[in-house]
């Protein structure tokens, strides 16, 4: 059975983005870099709500087409466009980008389906408002967090007080160059 996961940054302080939703505040080194493409390698079918869906499907296709891209960001927008993606929304009326399943309701049985499907994992890239939905509904199985050394104040919390209770189990931690901690949790 496949697992469903969140990958997140966030900052100290529990923000997944700035109060824009910008991630500038990230410590994004070759490091960093090397560890989320160890981790895409697991993944089956990204997961993503309607905001962070539509920054991807405006961003990777002209990653395609750009000469000066460099290799890994070519390989990652080869990946991104071939691989089946799934997107949580209510509003949109449908999603155009290559390979794209719209879920629009029926969420706690559409992900167990999709759990049920063979293959690698599902993993939801940042996505604060999904990750959040699906945290309250307890769907999330895996949290594989990169902990950055910065407090922000303010900006869009991955965690807030509608999340329930989960007793979690460390599977792996790991102290990058960088002072970014990244973390693998389990539900117990």
């Amino acid at each position: 059975m496949r697992k469903l996961l969140l990958f997140a940054h966030m900052s100290l302080d529990g923000f997944a983005g700035d109060i824009n939703g910008g991630l500038d505040f990230l410590t994004y080194d070759s490091e960093l870099q090397q560890y989320a493409a160890e981790l895409v390698k697991t993944v089956g079918a990204p997961v993503y709500g309607r905001n962070t869906y539509n920054l991807m499907a405006g961003y990777w296709p002209t990653v395609l087409d750009n000469p000066k891209a460099s290799e890994g960001s070519l390989e990652h927008a080869r990946w991104v466009q071939e691989i089946p993606k799934i997107v949580f929304s209510t509003t949109m009326t449908s999603a155009d980008w290559n390979n794209t399943t719209l879920i629009k309701d029926n969420i706690v049985e559409e992900v167990n389906k999709l759990k049920q499907q063979p293959g690698k994992d599902l993993a939801i890239f940042g996505s604060p408002g999904l990750s959040k939905s699906l945290m309250s509904l307890g769907l999330i199985d895996e949290y594989k967090l990169t902990l950055h050394p910065v407090i922000l104040g303010k900006g869009i919390s991955l965690f807030d007080s509608n999340a329930q209770m989960s007793n979690l189990k460390l599977l792996e931690s790991k102290t990058l160059g960088s002072g970014v901690v990244t973390l693998h949790y389990a539900k117990k």
